[in-house]
């Protein structure tokens, strides 16, 4: 089983890069094949390029070595688990910017043959999980909108299919967090990643 964990965030001694540290150690213990897409230490481009785009509806939509890396990893891996801090309400835009180079028709979704009609790419993946920080109290987050959870948990679960099990895991107010409160919830992290 392979489980593929994606993490978005430029600096390497980040709380969110030991966050999928203890992730990829849950899931090892959990009998997974780990591969750790760090898209900053790769050099992952953002912007989808005016080629790409003009490719977007052709048979070879991925122009990009990294991105048909990425996509040929997650149309074989059984769990994805993505690790992010939350920055104005969502995504940081590298993660964006990879769902939406890398989950182009043919890999996060495919049309029917017949109708035309948008279908689940990624049947493959029983498990999506999030993973993310939160400067703002949990309510503060419910009240203005966790737009990356829904991207993650919804929009893109709709390309897994209904099987697909997702769990969130997030952790707010991590300004005001202590010590005590980050280690806490990276145990919580691996427990349930073990158990996954």
């Amino acid at each position: 089983m392979l489980a593929v964990v994606i993490v978005a965030h430029p600096c390497a001694d980040s709380l969110t890069h030991a966050l999928a540290a203890r992730a990829e150690a849950g899931l090892r213990s959990a009998g997974y094949d780990v591969t750790l897409l760090d898209l900053y230490a790769v050099g992952f481009r953002a912007a989808m390029s005016e080629e790409e785009r003009s490719a977007y509806h052709e048979d070879q939509p991925i122009l990009d070595p990294i991105v048909a890396e990425h996509a040929e990893l997650i149309t074989s891996a059984s769990a994805v688990v993505f690790v992010y801090p939350t920055w104005w309400s969502g995504l940081p835009a590298i993660l964006k910017g990879w769902l939406e180079r890398v989950m182009v028709p043919g890999v996060g979704f495919t049309f029917h043959e017949r109708t035309g009609k948008v279908q689940p790419g990624l049947r493959n993946i029983r498990h999506l999980v999030g993973i993310s920080t939160y400067g703002s109290p949990r309510a503060a987050v419910r009240l203005i909108n966790d737009n990356g959870r829904r991207t993650i948990m919804r929009a893109l679960r709709l390309s897994c299919g209904l099987r697909t099990r997702t769990r969130w895991l997030g952790l707010y107010s991590v300004d005001t967090s202590t010590d005590a409160d980050r280690d806490e919830f990276a145990s919580s992290v691996e427990r349930k990643m073990a158990s996954l």
